[in-house]
């Protein structure tokens, strides 16, 4: 039996070595994503990102343990948890693996932890793909949790179909969430470490922050849009956990409703399609004939011979 069937059958280990082949870039991972395509979406795809040190692990760690515990029989739930990599050694040391140890005993909880690999945004370049084979396999929720996320890291929305963004008093970033990119990604939003003194304050200046936002995108007399809810949580004794989980099973319910589920479904494929594109071409071009000369015009850029823009021209 293929290992794809394997994987399709519950067998955690072919999944595992699945994965790892997809993350490697490996040849016959496009076979293997290929095959299992036909079965995906169905899952709910959820990302959580936010700025280091929001405690967006320790989160994760309660929400998913609130969903089995409430749940019979519980949910097959996957987790994604993105780490940031080395620039100098390429190692990550996949710390979310240790805030989520208090899941890895539920034999319906897989995790898998992915190093970002040098990739921007918040993601790793192969998370997609990864989320696309524990769709097919069945598990529903899927949960991303990104990097450390700023204000130009928000390539989570474009994958997942719920965004939580996740803030914490005391972090200097209430204001800096306001900035274009991090708030306006956001389903639901979430100030977590709420037992601290400032929390307060700075649930109130999100508050004002998406409120102002949802004024701008649709008008204050436009009804039947998603209103964003923001939640206070605590991961140390699980504070907020049950009303977050409400919230999120709302949105899903508003998508399926409205129908932006396929119009979230339509987006983020041609999103993915394109990066694909891009890759595929860029991986074409430096195989190129034309690749050999880039040395030559890049010396030729420094001596001011030629523009950048020239040198483009010529090179495609």
């Amino acid at each position: 039996m293929s290992q794809v069937k394997q994987a399709l059958d519950g067998n955690r280990l072919a999944l595992s070595k699945l994965i790892t082949k997809i993350e490697n870039g490996e040849s016959e991972s496009t076979e293997i994503l290929d095959e299992l395509f036909p079965f995906t979406n169905r899952g709910h795809i959820i990302g959580i990102t936010g700025p280091s040190g929001s405690g967006k692990s320790s989160l994760v760690n309660q929400f998913v343990r609130e969903l089995i515990t409430r749940n019979d029989p519980p949910p097959h739930i996957a987790v994604i948890a993105v780490d940031p990599t080395s620039p100098f050694t390429g190692g990550a040391i996949l710390g979310d693996r240790i805030r989520m140890r208090d899941v890895f005993e539920y034999p319906s909880v897989f995790i898998r932890s992915m190093a970002s690999r040098g990739a921007f945004g918040g993601i790793a370049a192969a998370t997609a793909a990864v989320a696309q084979v524990l769709d097919a396999v069945g598990f529903d929720p899927i949960i991303i949790e990104t990097v450390g996320a700023g204000q130009s890291e928000v390539e989570i929305a474009g994958l997942a179909y719920t965004t939580i963004v996740v803030e914490a008093p005391g972090l200097g970033d209430d204001i800096q969430a306001a900035k274009a990119g991090i708030l306006e990604i956001a389903d639901i939003m979430v100030v977590n470490k709420s037992d601290k003194p400032t929390a307060l304050s700075t649930a109130q200046s999100l508050e004002a922050m998406l409120a102002i936002r949802m004024e701008l995108a649709y008008g204050v007399k436009k009804t039947g849009n998603w209103t964003i809810p923001l939640i206070k949580t605590n991961a140390i004794n699980a504070g907020g956990i049950t009303e977050l989980i409400q919230a999120v099973e709302s949105h899903r319910r508003y998508l399926i409703e409205s129908g932006e589920w396929e119009r979230k479904r339509r987006k983020n494929m041609e999103t993915f399609l394109d990066r694909l594109i891009q890759n595929q071409l860029l991986d074409q071009w430096q195989h190129s004939h034309q690749a050999q000369d880039k040395q030559a015009l890049l010396q030729a850029i420094l001596d001011k011979e030629i523009t950048p823009y020239q040198a483009v021209r010529q090179l495609i």
